[in-house]
């Protein structure tokens, strides 16, 4: 069947001189082929694991997604569990909704979209790496992947889907990449960002409520297991970690009625929790040619974190905490200002002052006070080199502070910032993938971006966050001409 038609994404597409690179479209994932591809991974009794939809292994917010709707208005709000998503696909779109899980369908609309070439993420996939169930998990991974690499391969001139990678242990996560990369010749991964890990001493003494305790392990920092060896895999095998992990639940994110509330600011949070650990873990210190890609968050929160970050090293880097260590208080000066300044607020009172509180402060352990240590940094603008350079974003069509990645004027150092073109086709965000080309273009037409960073929005950023790992990554598609001719 004949679906194109003249688009004002196709418009836009038709006055660029560069092509457009899409890293963060989304297929829906037609579920009776997955089924037999689990099938043929783990066997039938797999398939009923999946079908049972078990959440007793699971942590209070992944269990939220298989039993809120088994649940009572009253059970939820005794066991505060978090509204999931819901209505979370267009379908007055049919066309559209058919687009998501048909890829010669998708393929055909590409030049309608506007697209050149995308990269796919999955829907029902994004919860596999998170799943407790280690079976499960693993095992959805691997059909998932199996899945996808079958039946996008004769489109791989124009799209790719990711692999996988749960990231519970280090040996699960290497052990997919070598497969994915190697077995199923997959080119992009999608790394877990994080893993909700029970409280040990709660697991011990409330087992109960051992679901509901959890920690965050951000793969870095205080984590469970050294993950360097996956950042060396991905070096090795030439891919580029990117992450489209959630926050919901987490925090304030945690209501039980409302999915909007939840939603909002939810991608960013995860993001923002896995970048900083990069960061304060010294890896982008350590594995320079890393390439990281957080996916469906923006960017208007790292221009804040990069911010911060340079903010917060000038005043407590490890030299500048001598500024706060409290046996540098010259006491007696403090005691004379008090005692002249003071009036009826000190009277009688100061031979307590010592007693405790802030005055005293903390005993801290002097190898301990450089929060900062294992980044290497000497001067302020160390951090634009360790930050900038590694890290990706991934930033939908309609979001106007994707202009602030370009904002040379307020990013300190004078930094631009990597904002990835992400148009989110397939889900909700999205009720018209036509749009999606010229929805991004606006800014160019407001005044907000020029050409040239337009330019880097949806072409050069993406080619670069993937080829920055591996070089051939777009041999064989409609842009390695122009992929070549940019790295050249």
């Amino acid at each position: 069947m004949t679906t194109t038609h003249t688009s004002k994404s196709r418009a836009v597409r038709a006055r660029l001189n560069h092509p457009v690179i899409d890293s963060d479209g989304h297929t829906v994932e037609f579920e009776p082929g997955f089924v037999d591809a689990l099938k043929e991974v783990g066997g039938a009794s797999l398939v009923d694991r999946y079908r049972a939809r078990k959440a007793d292994s699971e942590n209070g917010l992944i269990r939220s997604f298989f039993t809120w709707y088994q649940q009572s208005p009253e059970e939820r709000r005794d066991q505060r569990s978090s509204r999931p998503p819901w209505w979370a696909l267009p379908t007055k779109n049919t066309l559209d909704r058919a687009t998501a899980t048909l890829p010669k369908l998708l393929y055909e609309r590409l030049d309608d979209i506007g697209l050149d070439f995308t990269v796919l993420y999955p829907t029902l996939g994004l919860l596999f790496p998170h799943i407790g169930d280690e079976e499960l998990r693993r095992g959805g991974c691997r059909a998932m992947n199996t899945f996808h690499a079958n039946i996008f391969r004769e489109y791989a001139d124009r799209m790719t889907p990711v692999a996988l990678v749960p990231m519970h242990t280090p040996q699960e996560a290497i052990a997919e990449l070598e497969y994915a990369v190697k077995q199923l010749g997959m080119k992009a991964i999608l790394m877990a960002s994080h893993v909700l890990r029970p409280v040990p001493d709660i697991a011990r003494t409330a087992p109960a409520a051992a679901p509901y305790a959890f920690w965050l392990d951000n793969l870095c920092l205080d984590s469970a297991y050294d993950y360097d060896p996956v950042w060396a895999k991905c070096v090795e095998l030439g891919v580029t970690p990117t992450f489209h992990s959630g926050g919901m639940g987490w925090g304030s994110r945690a209501t039980i009625s409302n999915y909007m509330y939840n939603h909002i600011g939810h991608f960013a949070a995860a993001g923002e929790a896995l970048c900083k650990a990069l960061f304060f873990g010294g890896v982008t210190r350590r594995f320079p040619t890393l390439r990281f890609g957080f996916l469906e968050c923006g960017v208007g929160w790292a221009c804040s974190l990069y911010a911060d970050m340079i903010g917060h090293w000038v005043k407590r880097n490890g030299k500048a905490m001598e500024n706060y260590n409290p046996a540098n208080l010259n006491r007696e000066l403090l005691l004379d200002l008090y005692q002249r300044y003071g009036g009826k607020m000190v009277e009688g009172k100061l031979d307590r002052i010592a007693q405790g509180g802030m005055l005293a402060g903390s005993k801290e352990d002097a190898a301990t006070i450089d929060d900062w240590w294992r980044c290497g940094i000497e001067k302020p603008e160390d951090i634009k080199d360790l930050f900038v350079p590694p890290f990706y974003f991934g930033c939908e069509a309609d979001d106007p502070l994707n202009a602030s990645a370009f904002n040379t004027k307020i990013n300190p150092f004078g930094a631009k910032l990597k904002a990835v073109f992400s148009s989110d086709i397939g889900h909700w965000d999205v009720p018209d993938m036509t749009e999606v080309t010229e929805e991004a273009y606006e800014l160019v037409e407001e005044g907000k971006i020029t050409e040239d960073n337009f330019r880097d929005f949806v072409f050069v950023n993406p080619a670069k966050m993937w080829t920055d790992m591996n070089p051939t990554f777009f041999k064989g598609t409609v842009v390695e001409k122009q992929v070549k001719q940019l790295l050249a």
